[in-house]
């Protein structure tokens, strides 16, 4: 810690976006904070990936207020802390134990993926449902190459569950950093590393937007390897 840091009282999470897929719109929204509005993100969309995380989000009906979590690195190893902004404390624990709890309140789990843009900014997505999916099937064999190469996003696909039609963006893998830009990722990491160590364990949310009702989740598996029993 620095002698001026000793002094701050905050330190703000180093996200500049915190983006979601929106299916209807077949592209990634995030909340302005200036603008007080969602703005979009279209396609091509190219970012590096930095840290992925677990975390809960949703819409509390009692309370009418958004669900929020800390976030963890483990899943299956740290604990939980989920609250709604206006109800309070809805569970806590490990999420294998408390999931029920969670999914009757109004949350569903959600991958939080830091990422560097190609400016050298740092943005988080939030993955739910079957972007979920989607991107578990991308890394499950690719983990290795996610450090030194841009992940983009040209084109989105259809699909179907049920009655329920949604889209869901397609992940591939565009090309290496050159030295320019690992550097810019190693100093974004370093930067995100430290947010992390000040907020270990506790239960701030970098939610940058107002949770509204999630209409655009789709269950479906999570294919993690911490977690045996996640189902949606």
């Amino acid at each position: 810690m620095s002698r001026k840091s000793e002094f701050q009282q905050s330190n703000p999470n180093p996200s500049t976006k915190f983006m979601e897929w929106k299916s209807e719109k077949k592209l990634f929204e995030h909340w302005d904070r200036e603008q007080e509005k969602n703005v979009a993100t279209k396609l091509p969309f190219k970012f590096l990936t930095l840290m992925e995380l677990h975390t809960v989000k949703g819409w509390h009906d009692n309370s009418e207020s958004g669900i929020y979590a800390n976030e963890v690195k483990f899943i299956g190893q740290e604990e939980l802390t989920v609250k709604s902004f206006k109800g309070g404390l809805i569970a806590k624990g490990l999420y294998k134990e408390i999931k029920d709890d969670v999914k009757n309140a109004g949350g569903h789990y959600t991958k939080s993926v830091y990422v560097m843009l190609e400016d050298g900014s740092i943005a988080n997505i939030q993955m739910k449902g079957s972007v979920v999916k989607e991107w578990g099937d991308f890394t499950q064999k690719t983990r290795s190459r996610l450090p030194d190469e841009w992940v983009i996003i040209k084109d989105f696909e259809s699909r179907k569950k049920g009655r329920i039609e949604f889209t869901v963006p397609t992940f591939q893998f565009d090309k290496s950093l050159n030295a320019k830009a690992g550097k810019l990722a190693d100093e974004s990491y370093g930067i995100l590393e430290e947010y992390m160590k000040v907020y270990k364990g506790s239960d701030n949310t970098p939610e940058a937007k107002p949770v509204t009702d999630d209409e655009d989740y789709i269950p479906n598996q999570v294919p993690d390897n911490n977690v045996d029993d996640l189902d949606f």
